[in-house]
């Protein structure tokens, strides 16, 4: 099986990425959070940042980019091909945000299976690099996956990263696994799921239902249990030394790249309203943390909790 983490916005940039992969070196390939050309520029600074090869050394990383619009995604694969040595790159088709939604952008294209099509036509005719999709099931209706795979079928996709949900349902309800058997049966292209993997029998459950695929998507499941991938494989879990180490390399090497507390902070209360599902009494923990505004005061709680409580 292969494991792929999850784009995150705002969570699984360059220095994220850098911190896990030290502790946790478990995951064949990181997806960007997406790049956003359009007709002023190819990549922003920040954009080129987190894609530059420098800061993802020792990674598979694909670049994922998010547009409507077949010229900015051609010259957005070109420049990352030619000039920082990418050899895949992935569209998003499926960002829930109703910003991206309301441009048509994300899972807002698959409402527009017309244009969309006639994008794919465009980009593959020009495109010289290997492009994966990272889909929904459809906007509003799962009935709108019949004609998205018969739009994906057409074309040579890298892979096709199916999350079966609708754009609708943001994060909620059910993932739609009839809808990704569909995928399985009548999908041209290599196919990987995405969607709620939180636990190891999570995962067991997709592969007794899907035994064909060999990749998975997770995100979340591995921001809350840092050590999942390893106990799906059948090792054991992080211990409260490694959960530790991991965050205080994390905490330092935000702290080296931004200036001043509260963007900081920002930054690890993302990731506690994750991890802090690992420790059973961790809620009053978190509560704390949220309402901090120091450094200081939030070194204090973390170490606190650190030394008072016990992984689950």
């Amino acid at each position: 099986m292969n494991f792929y983490f999850a784009p995150m916005e705002g969570i699984t940039g360059y220095i994220f990425r850098n911190a896990y992969n030290t502790f946790f070196p478990c995951i064949d390939k990181y997806f960007t959070p997406f790049l956003s050309p359009n007709q002023n520029r190819g990549l922003g600074s920040k954009e080129m940042k987190d894609i530059l090869p420098k800061n993802n050394e020792g990674m598979y990383v694909v670049p994922q980019i998010l547009t409507n619009n077949a010229e900015h995604f051609i010259r957005a694969a070109r420049e990352l091909k030619e000039e920082y040595g990418y050899h895949e790159v992935n569209l998003n088709l499926g960002c829930p945000s109703g910003t991206v939604v309301a441009k048509g952008k994300g899972a807002g294209f698959l409402a527009k299976r017309k244009e969309l099509d006639i994008f794919m036509e465009q980009v593959f005719a020009a495109a010289d690099i290997k492009i994966s999709v990272k889909t929904r099931i459809g906007k509003e209706s799962a009935e709108e996956f019949y004609e998205l795979m018969h739009i994906f079928n057409k074309y040579p996709l890298h892979e096709l990263i199916v999350h079966p949900r609708v754009q609708t349902d943001y994060y909620n309800n059910t993932p739609n696994k009839e809808m990704f058997g569909y995928a399985v049966s009548a999908g041209k292209n290599p196919l990987c799921y995405n969607g709620d993997i939180v636990t190891k029998q999570d995962y067991q459950q997709i592969c007794g239902e899907f035994p064909q695929i060999n990749s998975v998507m997770i995100g979340r499941g591995v921001l809350r249990d840092p050590s999942l991938i390893d106990r799906i494989k059948g090792e054991p879990g992080a211990d409260k030394r490694r959960i530790k180490e991991f965050h205080d390399k994390l905490y330092s090497d935000y702290k080296e790249s931004f200036s001043g507390d509260v963007n900081l902070l920002f930054k690890m209360k993302e990731l506690w309203f994750y991890m802090i599902r690992m420790f059973p009494e961790g809620e009053k923990y978190l509560k704390k943390i949220k309402k901090t505004s120091r450094l200081c005061d939030y070194e204090e709680i973390t170490d606190r909790l650190f030394q008072e409580q016990q992984i689950k």
